[in-house]
């Protein structure tokens, strides 16, 4: 089940533009802390900066994701996957600019450093084959993959091969 907490920070494609890419990030507030309410509050605009010293540096931030993966697999989406949610920032993809307005954003919570949860590569194999059959996907790439530079995630420790392995079992399920 899908639990919707829906953030303000998205707006409307551009007419005619459709989704041909997602993007996978990680993200973890208290940087490297898992569990807590932080992400969901970065997104919704709720975050006390007076609650850790790191949240002083990014609670004015209007970010978003569509969709955010739990350690424990929960999945909570933030943003209807029509609407842009604003999670690539300056990107680009294959030679063109902004990611926003053609992809779909995939939070994991996790961090450079630490490996990824079983249940957050079966849960988002099966989210990413449902939004391929609802949405002419091309690609599913990591955030550093279009922001090479100025971003790292979803890092390291991120298993593509897994996920590929998980996507060719859901596709052909």
């Amino acid at each position: 089940m899908t639990l919707f907490l829906p953030s303000p920070n998205f707006d409307q494609r551009p007419e005619g533009e459709p989704i041909r890419l997602i993007v996978v990030h990680a993200i973890s507030l208290p940087p490297d802390e898992f569990g807590g309410p932080g992400v969901a509050q970065l997104f919704t605009n709720s975050l006390d900066p007076g609650e850790h010293p790191y949240y002083g540096e990014v609670h004015h931030l209007r970010v978003s994701a569509h969709y955010f993966i739990r350690r424990d697999g929960k999945l909570i989406r933030f943003v209807d996957p029509d609407l842009r949610a604003w999670h690539a920032g300056v990107s680009s993809w294959q030679g063109r600019e902004r990611c926003n307005d053609f992809s779909i954003g995939i939070e994991l919570e996790g961090c450079d450093t630490l490996p990824f949860e079983a249940a957050q590569y079966e849960q988002l194999a099966r989210l990413v084959a449902e939004l391929e059959t609802r949405y002419p996907v091309e690609a599913v790439v990591g955030h550093s993959d279009i922001a090479p530079g100025r971003k790292t995630d979803p890092g390291p420790c991120f298993d593509w091969a897994r996920l590929g392995t998980l996507l060719e079992q859901e596709r052909s399920a």
